[in-house]
């Protein structure tokens, strides 16, 4: 397929200049950090794939220079480093005072999580910790306490609840008492970078989804008060600049959902429709395939592949497939997969595979655990190994049997009462209809798509960059503000 085709398939994309490196973000100049200098500049993808204003703009815009404080002093604690000379510092326990309030099982039950701080548990569906039948051991929180997953706390999970409920027993409830402190500046300030690195040290444990942090240790933790008003507008510019960052990011995770969307649909119609627009079509006679070029075929898998059934020998390589790669060109070490030492140990039922040859996880093809074989190779007793009987291309077939459409079919012909029960076998499999142009439209079918692909995974790793230093610049900005090295107006 020419270039300038893949040029007008994903022509929408237009990559902007990469975000500069945050190691110069805080270079001084002037006595001034010069903030967000350089942030995205491109546009933004609408409904209808039309470039729109960019909010990148109106960001960089709100970023204003902001100026160093002009005298500092030592904090007291190395990882401090110093600070404003006019502010305090001092012990965390003297601002709290611990609270262990029980008995409200008719409370919200609250979670504590790194990323949002205390919220309540069923607001998400990515907590699999149970709740206990008996939740009147929970300790009470209200708006305005200090919460701490004391298991957690090297990972930043605490935070400043805004809510009335109750929490794990296993946590740290405080109420803050002191006078001094404005509860949303001290929310950012315990949950910044620094502060989680002193969690580390002060944590215990032989390992480390283990560690444990106590409360005695925790309440000695150095706490920077800059005056209460300078708190306030610490807190309300924090949260309105890190805002417009998160939402920056959400327009980018937006976009590179549309290009892997973009890419489906692609591939979709490639293997459906072929390449010539102008290809005179008539039905395929199957609903879910619709039109397809006049001198296709539809056929059964039989009529193409029978079953290879042949042991695996010890010196070969044991490939995987899996949802989201197909299957592996190369063994996985133990590293990368932590049962690798179990499976290894009797390779004796393994399965050969051969280059062409179409492999599938028949506990997980209703996933789309199915793909090509480009590497000689063994694979589990739970595979089932299509070899084919003629000249194929293994690759077009890959893209045809992992579009969305063949996956249903897969998922219709499996076996078992439950999805995580479901199984398909040879003789569905061979029963399956598959998409049959000549092999020469197969070929450039697989070129065309593996050209395309390229391009939007080059795409989507630009905007996933983007959004790497997007959220190393936001980890940035709060250190910088809280720990007092920029000054808030």
């Amino acid at each position: 397929m020419p270039e300038q085709h893949c040029e007008q398939i994903i022509g929408f994309y237009k990559p902007g200049k990469e975000i500069s490196k945050l190691n110069d973000l805080m270079k001084s100049k002037n006595n001034q950090y010069s903030l967000f200098e350089d942030i995205i500049d491109q546009p933004v993808l609408t409904v209808d794939n039309k470039p729109s204003v960019s909010p990148e703009k109106s960001t960089k815009a709100a970023f204003q220079t902001i100026k160093k404080y002009p005298t500092y002093k030592d904090s007291g604690a190395a990882w401090l480093g110093e600070i404003p000379v006019h502010w305090e510092a001092v012990s965390l326990g003297s601002l709290l005072e611990l609270k262990s309030d029980k008995n409200h099982p008719n409370y919200q039950v609250l979670s504590v999580y790194r990323e949002y701080g205390v919220i309540p548990k069923d607001s998400r569906d990515d907590n699999h910790n149970a709740t206990s039948l008996d939740t009147t051991t929970y300790k009470a929180v209200e708006p305005g306490d200090l919460v701490v997953n004391k298991m957690k706390a090297w990972q930043g999970s605490m935070g400043i609840s805004a809510y009335k409920g109750i929490v794990s027993p296993a946590y740290i409830t405080c109420r803050v008492t002191s006078k001094k402190v404005y509860s949303e500046y001290l929310h950012r300030l315990l949950r910044s970078d620094n502060y989680i690195g002193e969690y580390n040290r002060i944590s215990y444990g032989v390992r480390v989804g283990q560690w444990d942090m106590h409360y005695e240790d925790f309440k000695k933790v150095v706490t920077l008060l800059p005056p209460l008003e300078e708190q306030t507008a610490i807190a309300t510019f924090l949260d309105q600049k890190t805002a417009q960052i998160d939402k920056a990011v959400a327009i980018k995770e937006k976009q590179i959902e549309l290009l892997k969307e973009r890419r489906q649909i692609l591939i979709h119609n490639a293997v459906t429709r072929g390449l010539n627009p102008n290809a005179s079509m008539k039905d395929s006679g199957v609903e879910w395939i619709g039109e397809i070029p006049a001198h296709w075929q539809i056929v059964k898998n039989h009529i193409l592949f029978q079953e290879r059934n042949q042991p695996g020998n010890e010196s070969l390589p044991l490939l995987t497939v899996s949802i989201h790669s197909a299957v592996s060109s190369e063994e996985l070490n133990d590293e990368e997969n932590l049962r690798g030492k179990i499976r290894i140990e009797d390779k004796s039922n393994y399965k050969l595979v051969k280059v062409n040859d179409i492999v599938f996880n028949m506990m997980r093809a209703w996933q789309g655990a199915i793909g090509a074989v480009r590497t000689e190779g063994m694979v589990s007793p739970a595979y089932i190994v299509a070899k084919p009987k003629g000249a194929i291309d293994a690759d077009f077939f890959e893209y045809q049997y992992r579009t969305k459409a063949f996956i249903q079919q897969m998922d219709r012909f499996s076996k078992g009462i439950t999805d995580f029960r479901k199984r398909l076998y040879w003789d569905e499999f061979k029963q399956l209809k598959t998409i049959l142009p000549p092999i020469s439209e197969q070929t450039a079918i697989s070129k065309f798509i593996a050209e395309v692909s390229q391009k939007i995974e080059t795409a989507i790793s630009i905007k996933e960059k983007e959004i790497e230093k997007l959220k190393e610049y936001k980890t940035t900005l709060i250190n910088s503000v809280v720990t007092g090295k920029i000054k808030v107006s």
